[in-house]
Formats: C-alpha cells, structure tokens, sequence
C-alpha cells in the first residue's frame, strides 16, 4: 500500500487515501490563494487570460492532471433540466471525466439540456467547455466555491435512468436529483499540462 504525505508547518498528514491528500491540498491552496507561479499560470481564482475563464486549480485527472477553467459572467449559467429521464446511457458515469460523460450526452441525441448548454458554450475563443464531472464539481467546491452561485450544480455524472449527481457550492454536499428537475448548470473547461 502507497502511503501519501502532505505537511504545512508544523502539521503533517500520512493517508493510504489518494482523494482525502487531494482535499487536504486543495483546502490548503484555496485558503492560501498562491501567487502566480513562474511559468505564469495564474493564482486559483484568478482570471487566466486568453482560457477563457478563472484558474479552478489542477485536478488530477485520470491519466493525466490538468487546471479545471471556470467561466465568469451571467452568460456562463443558466438553470436547466439535467435531461434524459428514463434514459440511462453507460458512457456518461464517469465520477471524474465530465468531458467523456459530455460527449456521450451530446452524441446520443438532443434530450440532454445541461449537457448541450455547455458544450455549445464559447470564450475567449475556446469551445471546448463541457458540463463538469461530480468529482471535478466537488474539487472546484474546495477551491473556488465563491466563483459559484450556492446553489445546487447539476454534474455530467448520471446515477441511474432516473437520476443525476449534483453539488451544493457553499457547503459541498453531494446528492441526487431527479433527471427532470432544474438545477444550475456551469460548463468548465481543461488545459492540459503538456510537460
């Protein structure tokens, strides 16, 4: 079994568990807010110019990390159904890949509105947004949770034919939500980290 360190000052935390080390990284960045780093990504929850929204931090993915991009603006929200009541498709589960489960949403036909919102969302040029996954949601609740409304978020991870995983920015809670009910819907996108 890995063992996991994470320290600050004096304090010191040893975990065989991968996702509680990233909470308590991701509560330690969020509190501190960092400057910019050298290479000039910006700080978490500031604007990165040209990416077409705020710096959520870097999540680290599945195979790869990447920083998770917030848009900003009344444009970059809206409330709608999560879609598909019914329907369960087996490509849109993904407790982390919100950019899969997007697709899979939006492939299978025009029944999925947060899904389709989102990736037709465009700024700064980029059009690569997606509706979030709920671990991604959950990660950008302990890192930027005032670039949210606290409310509940719909997530692109379904749980059933039925329903859906939405977050609650503001006090992180996680739970399910009929398919056909309005949540708030927020599209993010990634940035690679191509080293």
């Amino acid at each position: 079994m890995q063992m996991i360190t994470v320290s600050h000052g004096e304090t010191m935390l040893t975990t065989p568990d991968a996702a509680l080390a990233l909470q308590v990284l991701a509560g330690l960045s969020a509190s501190e807010k960092p400057a910019a780093a050298p290479s000039g990504i910006p700080a978490i929850g500031e604007y990165w110019p040209g990416e077409g929204g705020v710096n959520g931090g870097l999540f680290p993915g599945g195979d790869k990390p990447y920083y998770l991009i917030v848009p900003i603006g009344a444009d970059a929200e809206k409330e709608l159904q999560w879609g598909g009541y019914g329907d369960e498709l087996d490509g849109a589960n993904s407790p982390n890949d919100g950019l899969a489960n997007t697709a899979e949403l939006v492939g299978a036909d025009d029944n999925y509105p947060a899904a389709q919102f989102c990736a037709a969302f465009e700024r700064d040029g980029k059009k690569d947004f997606y509706l979030m996954a709920r671990r991604e949601a959950q990660f950008l609740e302990i890192t930027v949770p005032d670039m949210f409304s606290k409310r509940w978020h719909w997530t692109s991870t379904q749980y059933s034919a039925y329903s859906a995983y939405r977050v609650g920015f503001g006090d992180g809670w996680l739970g399910l939500n009929v398919k056909d009910s309005e949540r708030v819907v927020r599209p993010v996108r990634r940035i690679l980290i191509t080293e």
